[in-house]
């Protein structure tokens, strides 16, 4: 009677672990499913777990290196401005030192190293000179010179 007791639960218990383990077979035979249409994992519903999983870990990998490249970028941007603020602060002073020009109100803006001076003058000559003192100042790659002559006669 112990045998019949003994094999009466090992066999439904080995009926239940069979079930249990047809998922994982399932998922290693999924490219002769029926329903797998060949579309990528990531996109498809019906992809196996593993392809899915190895999907996820590319997109995962890929939104590492964008975010990578990102920083990157911010860094360089960040560097660029520090760059262009020290420039425009240099370019000011330079033009504050200078006898002639100090009066005038001269803005002064940096991007990329192109500094660009606005305001009014009042010569063409003094205009000349502001723009030969910010092309002289380190990291200037141009000057764009806006500056206008004022009349003196209102």
């Amino acid at each position: 009677m112990a045998t019949k007791y003994n094999f009466r639960l090992i066999v439904p218990a080995a009926l239940f672990g069979m079930v249990l383990a047809m998922p994982a077979f399932a998922q290693e035979m999924a490219p002769a499913n029926a329903n797998y249409n060949g579309a990528p994992a990531s996109t498809d519903p019906n992809a196996p777990a593993s392809q899915q999983m190895r999907a996820a870990g590319r997109d995962m990998k890929g939104a590492g290196e964008d975010t990578a490249a990102a920083a990157k970028d911010t860094f360089h941007g960040t560097t660029r401005a520090v760059k262009d603020t020290t420039i425009t602060a240099e370019v000011k002073e330079a033009l504050m030192q200078d006898s002639e020009i100090k009066s005038s109100k001269i803005r002064v803006r940096t991007s990329a190293g192109i500094v660009t001076l606005k305001g009014n003058v009042a010569s063409p000559d003094m205009a000349a000179r502001a723009a030969q003192i910010a092309q002289q100042k380190e990291g200037v790659k141009s000057v764009d010179n806006r500056l206008m002559v004022a009349n003196s006669a209102r």
